[in-house]
């Protein structure tokens, strides 16, 4: 069959564009839906039906095949050999040759013409689910936010930015509104198709609505310190939300509720904008059935429980004063209870049990039961660390020092470390060697100075000095010092006291290094007297002037004079 190639491209292009699938996707099929539609009309489903689609050319052929046979056993799918031959000069066919019957669009009835249709729709549908599918994949069980298209009475259109999804109002929180353009944070559940296509399961209802904002804004469920075990909720209403922490030092109700009710609180304010906010109960989930059950009935004050695990059901005592927060408003609280503890549970009085005679496990007996279990966890994490730290010590303790000998090297060489002496412990040595020194530098110093420096400077004896006298010996005379220091006064009359005292320490030095004193019996005395030290400040005050003084500036005056003229 020819049809017309320009519109069918285009129509495959128009599906592309507005669907989102591929062209080889919509002609696989295309394909598809004609086999299953001819095989149909045909009255089998084990007919064997080829086609074949030119999308280019413009053409579709279609054929049932039949096998050759000699003997023909089936002849819905077999055709004998002489009437494949029939009507041919020369025998074409022979037993196990296939046999095409071409068939036409045309021929295909009306019925036949709808099955395809539906076939179609079928497949498209299952093709934008894959692709839907790949795109959300990994959001699925996550909360993404999306802007409001439409809002009508059954539901809301969310823009998702690659596609629309439609939260109807049986997902939304209680009685919560929006207006369009609002951003609004939807709960992905599934990717699933319908009658109009593939389409995003949307939820602000579900239960996974509210774990995802727990784990927003709790950062104790966040980091895994706390674990959220069970929750149970009807939204707009009540939730109720079982919490565990497998540190025993934590307290997992708490850690969730916060300082005075601040986490909780948070989480409240994303459960929806109507004026009724959704309550939340935050409990401690336990191993024990019994003491599950009665913190799943909070508020109610429950004064003790019968449970039978086998038929999953249980007997709920409660104060006479508690029966009705126990059942909750339209049997809210003991509904959810039920549903978060997977016990089908009965509310009775405690004035009743007792009348009765019920025998029940009391609050304070699952209580000591519980406690005494969380103190052996604790004891068991206690010994478990002291017994990983021990390791530790041990593996420390287990590093031995590579004494690998490297070659050459004798065995046992220990390679040389630096040493660190303590200076308090070591004075004595330090004194007796400053000591050894000294006494060095005092039989090394008159060699010295008997070695001839220069030829032509005669060199003086040096009187060894006498102990225990304190009579110090020079080379030099106080006449000779007294010439310099004169001489140096004329050249610098400017010289101050403190250069003068330099000098005096540096004659001094070389006074102390020509003359040898014994230092260990006699005392360190100047060489200058106290008379003669008075006169040298006398000669210093008297030379220390101001030179402006003596400055004629007439004469300056008269030499300028002169060169003016």
């Amino acid at each position: 069959m020819t049809i017309d190639a320009t519109q069918f491209n285009a129509a495959l292009e128009e599906i592309e564009a507005s669907k989102g699938i591929t062209r080889d996707t919509v002609l696989a099929a295309l394909e598809e839906a004609l086999i299953k539609g001819y095989r149909k009309q045909l009255g089998g489903d084990d007919a064997d039906v080829r086609v074949n689609i030119d999308a280019d050319k413009g053409i579709i052929e279609m054929w049932q095949v039949k096998i050759v046979r000699d003997d023909v056993q089936d002849d819905f799918l077999e055709i004998a050999t002489e009437d494949a031959n029939e009507g041919k000069k020369k025998a074409e066919y022979k037993d196990g040759d296939e046999y095409f019957i071409e068939a036409s669009i045309d021929d295909l009835r009306k019925a036949t013409a709808m099955s395809i249709k539906s076939i179609m729709h079928q497949k498209f549908a299952e093709a934008e689910k894959g692709i839907l599918y790949d795109a959300f994949k990994d959001k699925i069980g996550t909360i993404i936010t999306g802007k409001v298209e439409k809002v009508d009475e059954k539901g809301v259109t969310v823009n998702l930015v690659r596609t629309s999804v439609y939260l109807p109002h049986s997902q939304l929180i209680g009685e919560e509104k929006f207006n369009v353009g609002d951003q609004i944070k939807v709960y992905i559940h599934d990717v699933a198709s319908g009658t109009k296509g593939a389409h995003i399961v949307v939820s602000r209802a579900n239960e996974g609505f509210l774990r995802c904002i727990l784990n927003e804004e709790v950062p104790d469920i966040y980091n895994g310190s706390v674990i959220v075990k069970g929750i149970a909720r009807e939204a707009g209403e009540r939730s109720k939300i079982a919490v565990y922490s497998p540190d025993p030092n934590i307290d997992p109700a708490g850690a969730c509720i916060g300082p005075n009710g601040t986490k909780i609180q948070k989480v409240v304010g994303h459960l929806g904008n109507g004026q009724a906010k959704e309550k939340i109960d935050v409990i401690a989930w336990s191993e024990n059935p019994g003491l599950f059950i009665i913190e799943a009935l909070k508020p109610a004050r429950v004064a003790g429980v019968i449970v039978d695990v086998e038929k999953k059901s249980a007997i709920a005592i409660v104060k006479d004063d508690s029966f009705s927060l126990a059942i909750g408003r339209k049997g809210a609280n003991v509904r959810l209870a039920v549903k978060l503890t997977g016990y089908h549970i009965d509310i009775k009085l405690e004035s009743e049990a007792i009348e009765n005679g019920l025998t029940y496990q009391t609050i304070e007996e699952l209580q000591a039961a519980e406690l005494e279990v969380k103190n052996k966890l604790v004891m068991e994490l206690a010994a478990q660390k002291a017994a990983e730290m021990a390791a530790a010590t041990a593996a420390r303790n287990d590093i031995k020092v590579n004494t690998t000998v490297l070659p050459g090297l004798p065995e046992g060489y220990v390679a040389p470390q630096d040493r660190v002496y303590d200076e308090v412990a070591n004075d004595d040595l330090n004194e007796a060697l400053e000591a050894e020194v000294e006494e060095t530098e005092e039989v090394v110093a008159p060699v010295e100075e008997e070695a001839p420096v220069a030829p032509k400077v005669e060199e003086k004896p040096v009187e060894a000095p006498v102990a225990p006298t304190t009579t110090v010996k020079t080379t030099t005379s106080l006449a000779d010092l007294e010439a310099s220091l004169e001489s140096e006064d004329n050249s610098k009359k400017t010289s101050s006291k403190k250069k003068f005292s330099k000098k005096k320490e540096e004659s001094e030095d070389k006074d102390d290094k020509k003359g040898v004193t014994d230092t260990s019996n006699a005392e360190r005395m100047s060489i200058y007297t106290e008379e003669e030290l008075a006169e040298l400040d006398a000669e210093e005050s008297e030379d220390n002037y101001d030179d402006e003084d003596d400055v004629d500036y007439d004469e300056y005056d008269d030499y300028y004079d002169e060169d003016n003229r």
